[in-house]
C-alpha cells in the first residue's frame, strides 16, 4: 500500500502513533526502491534533533553537501534540482512549519525528487499524500487451538488448528512473525506450535501489533516463561482499562507496555536508562561510565547494566555503542528527578564540552584525521549540549566556548550555517566583552567570510578586535588580525590583508603559538599566492615542514594545495601538480571535499597548460559538481579567480564551445571516487 501510494504522489507522510512502526516502513522502502532513483536514496534522521532550526544543516550533511552560502536552502535546492532521488526525512513532528516550508520549496524546485516523511502529523502541504500506518496485523478473537478429531494432542510441527485456522495459518500475521523472530534471539528453538499458539495470540492482540511494545514483551522472555508474560500483560492492562467503555487508546498501550518494562528493570538499570536518555546520538561503554555512573550506579557495574538494557531491548547496539528508540528516550527522560536532571544537564555538558577541547583540529598533532572522525560521530551529543547550554543562561557561556572549539570542525565539514547559528545564539547570551565573546566574535567572522559574508563579518571582527586590544588578552588579538587579513582580502583590499596575515604571524610567534603560526601560515600561503607568489612560496614551505615534522596529516594536505598554488603562480607547473596530486590522494581518501574541490582546480591547470584541454576540461566538470555541492565557486577565492577563468576560456577555444561543454558534462557525472582515480592518474602512470 505504501509503495503505491508513494508511486502517485511527490510527497507520502507516513503518520501514526509513537511505536507504530513509521521509521521501520520507510526503511524499508527506501531499501527496496533504491535502485529506482538514478541519483539513490537518502535518509535523514531528524528525531535527535532538539530544534528545526537544523534541518537543512542535517539535510546538507546526509547529501555531503557544504554550506559555504548563507543561503543553505538555497544551495539545497539547487543541488537537487537536477536530482532523481528518493529523499527519506525520518521523525518530522517536532519540526513544524520550517519542515513543511522546505519541502514545499523543494518539491517546486526539484521536480524528479520524490520526498518520504515520517510523523505523528501532516505537513499540510499541497499535494501531500497521507498514509496512517496501521499497527502490524494480529490474528482475529476466537477460542484458541481444537484438538483434532483423533483426540490425540498435536506437537507443535503440526498445523494445529486454532480458531478455525492452522498454525501456520496465524504465523503469517506479521505481528505474530516479529513475536516469533524477536522471541527466537532470547529463547533459541523457540517457535509457534498447539502449545502455545493460544498465548502468542493473546499477547501480541493484547500489545494492539504495536512493533515496539512487541519488541520490549519478547525481551521479558529472557527471564519469564511465555505463559507467565501473557499473565503480567493481561493483568497490568485489565487495571488500566477497568472502568473505560472501550478498549485502551494505542498509544496508551505503549506506555502502559513501557512501564510495565521500566518496573521489571532493576532500579540501577531504571537509573542508568533514564540517564542514558540525554544522549540523542547513544553513547559508547567509556561516555556512559564517565557521565552516568555515580549517584546510585557504581562505575563498575555500568558495563552489566548496559548488557542489561540491551536484552531487554531498551538499548541497541552498533559499531559506535549503544542507541535507545526515539519513544524509550522520551519516557527515559520523564523518568530523571528535577535534581537527577540538574546533575545529568551538567555532567552531559561538562562530557561534551571537554570532548570539543580535546579533539581541536586547529592543532599540530598526528590524530588530527581521528578527532575530525570523533566530533562527526558525536555531533548529535554535541548537539544536544549546545542546545541545552543555550537554553539555561548560567550554562551559555560554556555552550559558546563549545561552540567556538569546533571552529575548524565547521569549517573542514562544511557546516558553517550551523557553526554561526551556535555561535550566534551564544553571542546573544553572553553580552559581556570577556574572552568567551572576543573568541566566538573572530570564529563566528571567519564562518561568514567562508560564506561570502563580508557585511556580516566586518562588525563582529571590529568589536573583536576592540576587546582583543584591552589588558590581559594579549592572546586573542592575533586571531583578530588574522581574521582581518582574510576579510581584507575578500573585500579585494590584497595588499592590506598581506600585511595584517604578516603581522599575525609575527604576533604568534611572539607568543610561541605554535597552532596559531600554523593558521597563518596557511592562509599567508594561501591567499598571498596571487599578490606575492614568492613570499606566499616561503610561508608554504615552513608550513608544510611544521606540518611534517608533527605529523598532522590533515593540515599537511592544505599546505601541499596551497604551496602548490604559490608554484603555480612562479611558473614551475610541474612541482605545484607534484604536491597538489599528493593533497587530492589523502582528501580523497579522507573525503576532505574542501581541499578536494580546490585540488582538481589546480589539476585542471596544470593540464590546461601541457595543451591537454579536454582532460582539463574534465577536470573543471569534476570540480564543478563539487563547488555546487559546497555552495561556492573558485571565482569567489581570490587565489583561485583568474587562474580559473584563464583555464576555462583556453580549453573552451581549444576543443570548440560543444567538444568543452561535453567533456565538462562528462567531469560533472564522474562523481568523487571516479574524478579523485582521474586526476591522479598521470602521477601515478609516471
Amino acid at each position: 500500500m505504501a509503495r503505491k501510494a508513494l508511486s502517485k504522489a511527490r510527497l507520502l507522510t507516513l503518520t501514526g502513533t509513537g511505536g507504530v512502526g513509521k521509521t521501520r516502513l520507510a526503511l524499508r522502502m527506501a531499501e527496496l526502491l533504491r535502485d529506482k532513483y538514478r541519483d539513490g536514496v537518502e535518509v535523514v534522521e531528524l528525531g535527535p534533533l532538539e530544534t528545526g532550526d537544523l534541518l537543512e544543516p542535517a539535510v546538507a550533511a546526509a547529501l555531503d553537501l557544504q554550506d559555504a552560502s548563507p543561503d543553505l536552502t538555497g544551495v539545497l535546492v539547487d543541488f537537487l534540482s537536477a536530482k532523481r532521488m528518493l529523499l527519506v526525512l525520518d521523525s518530522c513532528e517536532h519540526m513544524g512549519e520550517g519542515c513543511a516550508r522546505f519541502v514545499e520549496r523543494l518539491l517546486r524546485a526539484a521536480p524528479h525528487v520524490q520526498v518520504l516523511v515520517t510523523s505523528r502529523q501532516s505537513l499540510g502541504v499541497y499535494g501531500e499524500q497521507v498514509l496512517k500506518v496501521p499497527p502490524l496485523p494480529v490474528p482475529g478473537p476466537g477460542p484458541g487451538p481444537r484438538l483434532p478429531e483423533s483426540g490425540r494432542a498435536p506437537d507443535d510441527r503440526m498445523e494445529a488448528p486454532c480458531t478455525g485456522r492452522t498454525v501456520r495459518e496465524v504465523a503469517r500475521h506479521a505481528a505474530v512473525r516479529l513475536f516469533l523472530e524477536r522471541a527466537a534471539k532470547v529463547v533459541p528453538g523457540f517457535a509457534l506450535g498447539a502449545g502455545n499458539v493460544e498465548r502468542v495470540v493473546r499477547l501480541v492482540r493484547r500489545l494492539e501489533g504495536l512493533p515496539l511494545a512487541i519488541e520490549l514483551a519478547a525481551a521479558r522472555l529472557r527471564t519469564l516463561s511465555l505463559e507467565r508474560l501473557a499473565d503480567e500483560l493481561d493483568e497490568r492492562f485489565d487495571v488500566l482499562g477497568a472502568g473505560a467503555p472501550t478498549a485502551l487508546p494505542r498509544h496508551q498501550t505503549l506506555r502502559a507496555t513501557m512501564d510495565w518494562s521500566f518496573q521489571l528493570c532493576s532500579a540501577e538499570e531504571q537509573r542508568l536508562w533514564a540517564r542514558l536518555s540525554m544522549f540523542p546520538g547513544g553513547a559508547d561503554l567509556d561516555t556512559a561510565e564517565d557521565v552516568c555512573s555515580g549517584e546510585g550506579i557504581e562505575r563498575l557495574d555500568v558495563l552489566d547494566l548496559l548488557a542489561g538494557l540491551v536484552d531487554k531491548s531498551v538499548l541497541a547496539r552498533d559499531e559506535t555503542g549503544f542507541r535507545m528508540p526515539e519513544s524509550l528516550r522520551a519516557y527515559g527522560s520523564e523518568q530523571l528527578t528535577p535534581s537527577e536532571q540538574r546533575l545529568m544537564r551538567g555532567r552531559f555538558v561538562g562530557h561534551y564540552r571537554e570532548l570539543a577541547e580535546a579533539h581541536r583540529i586547529d592543532q599540530l598533532v598526528p590524530d588530527q584525521l581521528e578527532r575530525y572522525r570523533v566530533l562527526r560521530q558525536e555531533l548529535p551529543n554535541v548537539r544536544g549540549a549546545l542546545e541545552t547550554c543555550l537554553s539555561e543562561p548560567p550554562l551559555a557561556s560554556a555552550g559558546l566556548e563549545t561552540a567556538s572549539a569546533m571552529w575548524c570542525y565547521w569549517l573542514l565539514s562544511g557546516a558553517l550555517t550551523e557553526g554561526r547559528y551556535w555561535l550566534e545564539r551564544g553571542l546573544d547570551l553572553v553580552p559581556e566583552a570577556g574572552r568567551a565573546r572576543a573568541t566566538a566574535l573572530w570564529v563566528d567572522s571567519m564562518l561568514a567570510l567562508r560564506q561570502g559574508d563580508v557585511d556580516a563579518a566586518l562588525p563582529l571582527l571590529e568589536e573583536c578586535h576592540t576587546i582583543a586590544l584591552r589588558p590581559g588578552n594579549e592572546d586573542i588579538l592575533p586571531y583578530a588580525v588574522r581574521t582581518a587579513g582574510v576579510a581584507a582580502f575578500s573585500s579585494g583590499e590584497g595588499r592590506r590583508g598581506l600585511a595584517l596575515l604578516r603581522e599575525s604571524l609575527a604576533l604568534h610567534r611572539a607568543l610561541d603559538d605554535l597552532d596559531g603560526v600554523l593558521f597563518s601560515l596557511y592562509f599567508a600561503a594561501a591567499y598571498g599566492s596571487s599578490e606575492d607568489p614568492g613570499q606566499a612560496a616561503e610561508f608554504g614551505e615552513e608550513l608544510l615542514d611544521l606540518c611534517e615534522s608533527h605529523h598532522s596529516l590533515v593540515s599537511r594536505s592544505y599546505a601541499q594545495l596551497v604551496l602548490g598554488v604559490a608554484w603555480w603562480n612562479l611558473g614551475d607547473c610541474a612541482r605545484a601538480e607534484a604536491l597538489v596530486t599528493a593533497a587530492t590522494e589523502f582528501a580523497g581518501a579522507s573525503d576532505d571535499r574542501w581541499c578536494l574541490v580546490q585540488c582538481l582546480e589546480v589539476l585542471a591547470w596544470c593540464a590546461g597548460a601541457r595543451q591537454e584541454h579536454e582532460r582539463a576540461a574534465e577536470l573543471l566538470g569534476a570540480a564543478h559538481a563539487l563547488w555546487q555541492a559546497a555552495g561556492a565557486s573558485p571565482e569567489r577565492l581570490c587565489y583561485h579567480a583568474s587562474s580559473h577563468v584563464r583555464c576555462a576560456d583556453q580549453a573552451r577555444r581549444a576543443l570548440g564551445r560543444a567538444a568543452f561543454t561535453s567533456a565538462f558534462r562528462q567531469g560533472a557525472r564522474l562523481g568523487t571516487g571516479r574524478a579523485v582515480m582521474y586526476a591522479v592518474r598521470p602521477a601515478q602512470a609516471s
